[in-house]
């Protein structure tokens, strides 16, 4: 199964922005229990999607976070952001099912 990977501040650019495929990150907090169980469905999704999409978190509840959840106005958690060439192209907010991650994200997919 493929890792989902931790993104810290130093890594996001990388991951994130300069990726050569999109990316669905997950800003998300050890506290909230939504996003724990969002991570069973998104290594789910991982599995599946290893090729075509990359799947990375990111804690927003770490203080040291702040300026990144600050830039994308995250507001509330979980919150999925597709990144497609450095640019945020859907959010979904809320915990999804692996079925309509696939349905929301499936207009990306598909134009790969």
């Amino acid at each position: 199964m493929p890792q989902i990977i931790d993104l810290t501040n130093k890594t996001f650019e990388k991951e994130v922005l300069k990726s050569k495929i999109p990316v669905l990150v997950d800003f998300w907090a050890s506290w909230c229990s939504s996003c724990k169980m969002l991570e069973l469905v998104l290594n789910e999704l991982a599995s599946e999607l290893k090729n075509k999409l990359k799947i990375v978190k990111f804690d927003a509840g770490d203080p040291k976070s702040q300026k990144l959840v600050k830039k994308y106005q995250i507001q509330s958690i979980p919150n999925l952001q597709l990144f497609k060439n450095g640019k945020v192209v859907k959010e979904l907010i809320g915990l999804k099912s692996k079925e309509t991650l696939k349905k929301e994200l499936s207009f990306i997919l598909n134009n790969i």
